[in-house]
């Protein structure tokens, strides 16, 4: 097919659609009616599903993976874990009776028994952005702050005692409030400390030195043999992590809860909507594959004469062919289009009307502009296959055919 007859036959098809406006746009409006509900539906499936994962992973306690019971577990381990692309953070813990201590706020308000919660860098209960605990500074649940009276920059006295040879010591030491995490994080009373400072407590409590409490007398702990870690907090970095990180554990033996329900829930109604949407989808489009392929088929029928009149002047077979191409183009991308403006329509329409339930970039539909180029270009690709048995129809038009009736 010679590249002028192609353009000339595509400027005849263009000035066709025009002129049969009426049919063109009977086509156009049989597509957006077909288009628009499955855009909306994918947008409500799309945004309720994404709104719920991220309503899910705004609360890290649905990507912890809790080890029940006491543990043995050595430093290699843990670098060993760490190397997990599924892991986002992890903390030893030490035993649960050292991970506490008394506590005294700046206006003599008492907390005894105060739980020690081990952070690090990228702890998700910290607020984004906050700087990690280090040396002797802390952050405070806003349940401990409350009872201690203490707010971000005051001093909190600590203690923790021992009984050794059986004499009752005692360390005393400051703590540096470095903020408090707000309840909805965590709910409990407890200070978030360095590693650090929680195996110096450790230290203590076992009998040791511990220098780092302000308690130098006595021996250091010795190098070997080396220290086990009882515990450990673990976060996977986003909702799939979390069954892995969980079957790998117990692999090895441990016992370990998690928040799998509510994730699972999540995903069986992802999938649900997500059949729903594609038996919708495939029954839409085969339906709309037929009435377009009739439409246009029926198009050739109805112009066999001027059809055949191009072929008599000189127009391939090719040529013709492309005259229903180019009007199923026309109508794919002019449906398209209207759908695309109906949907953003009803999109604002629902968001508007539930928008009460719905917190900061939350949608209840949403639809990535990837995910349009995709439909847009699978509405196109149907179009050109429903043209297609036009096409060879046209091709196959006798030029004889515009003499028959002179």
């Amino acid at each position: 097919m010679k590249r002028r007859g192609a353009v000339q036959a595509a400027r005849l098809a263009l000035a066709d659609f025009r002129f049969d406006a009426r049919v063109s746009a009977c086509l156009v409006l049989a597509l957006a009616a077909v288009m628009t509900p499955l855009l909306v539906l994918f947008g409500l499936k799309y945004g309720m599903v994404s709104t719920l994962q991220q309503r899910l992973l705004a609360d890290p306690t649905n990507r912890e993976i809790v080890v029940v019971g006491s543990q043995r577990l050595a430093p290699e381990w843990f670098e060993s874990l760490r190397q997990s692309r599924d892991v986002s953070f992890l903390a030893p813990r030490s035993r649960s009776l050292s991970a506490t201590l008394d506590a005294r706020g700046p206006e003599g308000a008492a907390y005894p028994g105060l739980e020690m919660v081990p952070s690090a860098a990228g702890d998700p209960l910290l607020p984004s952005g906050a700087k990690p605990p280090t040396g002797n500074a802390v952050w405070l649940t806003a349940t401990a702050a409350q009872r201690l009276g203490a707010r971000p920059g005051d001093t909190v006295t600590a203690q923790v005692a021992r009984t050794l040879n059986g004499e009752t010591q005692a360390a005393r030491f400051p703590l540096t409030v470095a903020g408090v995490i707000p309840e909805s994080a965590f709910g409990r009373a407890a200070a978030f400390v360095a590693v650090e400072l929680l195996l110096v407590t450790e230290d203590f409590r076992d009998g040791y030195a511990a220098p780092g409490i302000g308690y130098a007398a006595g021996t250091p702990r010795p190098a070997s043999p080396p220290r086990a870690f009882a515990g450990l907090r673990l976060y996977a970095v986003d909702l799939d992590g979390v069954a892995p990180l969980a079957e790998r554990l117990r692999s090895q033996g441990m016992e370990v809860r998690t928040r799998a329900a509510e994730i699972e829930n999540v995903k069986a109604i992802d999938r649900v909507l997500s059949l729903i949407v594609l038996v919708i989808a495939a029954i839409g489009a085969t339906g709309f594959l037929l009435s377009l392929g009739a439409s246009l088929w029926a198009n050739v029928e109805r112009k066999r004469r001027d059809l055949a009149l191009m072929r008599l002047i000189g127009f391939s077979p090719g040529a013709a062919a492309l005259f229903p191409a180019v009007q199923a183009v026309l109508v794919a991308v002019l449906g398209a289009a209207l759908s695309g403006v109906v949907y953003l329509g009803v999109s604002a329409l629902f968001d508007l009307a539930l928008g009460a339930n719905l917190g900061a970039n939350e949608f209840v539909t949403r639809m990535p502009a990837l995910h349009f180029a995709a439909a847009c270009a699978a509405t196109l690709v149907a179009a050109l296959a429903a043209a297609s048995f036009a096409g060879r129809r046209a091709a196959t038009v006798d030029p004889a055919e515009s003499l028959r009736d002179v």
